[in-house]
């Protein structure tokens, strides 16, 4: 099948756009507002996208508090959603009013981080302080979106839990991340394995006659 997304009629019960672009990262956003309000909440459309500085962004669909609390402060925190807290992470996307945290909602504790004002979850094993760098509306075909709003940020620290280490590395069966797919759907990472890259070919392998 195919169908043209500008009138998105692919017959389909649901747009299955998000479930091919999938597993998606989940960016669980903890934020704190000049007036000292605290926010968290999960987002998929969240990955890392450099690493010379480090750079993390978050999309909001509408400026949500995650994203105002961020732009104003100029911080935020991502921590690590894993699947022993999936339950907390889904319970703090409820669309709770302005100034009500979250972490009281989800049951979490929040714990003080060393270069931002804003708080992590103090039971994830991983959090990324950041620093806001950029926010924009991001550009489509017919010009900037009318409800994403993009925010990027530096991070400027990073906490670790030893519990998921082993030989000095982050050990993904250990730390079990949750990843959002399509839909409703979720899944989590148990099983790795690793591949070596490529060597580079000397002269040799690329002469036909040799």
């Amino acid at each position: 099948m195919f169908y043209e997304t500008a009138a998105n009629r692919h017959g389909l019960p649901h747009d299955p756009f998000k479930a091919i672009v999938a597993p998606r990262p989940i960016g669980w956003i903890s934020t704190r507002s000049k007036e000292g309000a605290v926010n968290l909440a999960p987002y998929s459309f969240f990955n890392a996208i450099a690493d010379d500085p480090k750079l993390v962004m978050f999309c909001s669909s509408g400026m949500k508090d995650s994203a105002s609390f961020a732009i104003e402060s100029g911080e935020f925190v991502v921590n690590l959603a894993t699947f022993d807290l999936a339950e907390a992470l889904n319970r703090s996307s409820a669309p709770a009013p302005r100034g009500v945290s979250e972490f009281a909602i989800a049951g979490l504790t929040e714990a003080p981080c060393r270069l931002v004002a804003a708080p992590r979850v103090a039971e994830s094993p991983a959090a990324l302080e950041c620093k806001v760098t950029q926010s924009f509306r991001p550009m489509g075909i017919d010009g900037p979106s009318p409800v994403a709003f993009m925010v990027i940020g530096q991070v400027v620290g990073i906490h670790i839990d030893e519990r998921i280490l082993r030989d000095g590395l982050i050990a993904m069966d250990l730390a079990q991340p949750l990843t959002r797919l399509g839909y409703l759907d979720y899944a989590v990472t148990r099983e790795v394995f690793a591949m070596n890259r490529p060597k580079r070919p000397d002269a040799s392998d690329l002469d036909p006659q040799a």
